[in-house]
């Protein structure tokens, strides 16, 4: 008989928790990659991640995000056609929102990714 090995045994792993209980079908698949997209622009990005924290218009977006108020209205006029961002008027003013709490966790969990990318902080789950 060998003697005591002073490494511990590794554990079995048990399998990674599903976040989603189905595979994804080909109509998911696209619906995700089109949501993609949209959060591949980096001036887009940053106005999901400022509705993520509360509703604005579109003069303090765009101060937020250093763009003009036109770019920042066709980035809205995107994200609103795709059904991620929703409106409300108030008097002559648009208040725009994120249209889910998916999408919210979508944006900050992109962003705590890149976070950790760019500081070199050391992945987690």
């Amino acid at each position: 008989m060998p003697a005591s090995d002073p490494t511990p045994t590794a554990a079995p792993t048990a399998p990674a928790a599903v976040a989603h209980p189905r595979e994804p079908d080909a109509a998911r698949l696209a619906e995700a990659t089109r949501v993609f997209a949209l959060l591949s622009d980096a001036t887009r990005l940053h106005v999901l991640w400022l509705l993520a924290l509360e509703e604005s218009d579109v003069g303090s977006l765009a101060d937020r995000v250093a763009a003009s108020r036109t770019a920042v209205s066709q980035h809205l006029a995107k994200l609103r056609l795709a059904g991620l961002v929703e409106a409300r008027r108030e008097g002559r003013h648009m208040h725009y929102r994120l249209a889910d709490g998916h999408l919210r966790r979508l944006v900050t969990e992109a962003l705590s990714h890149a976070d950790h990318r760019v500081t070199g902080e050391a992945p987690h789950d």
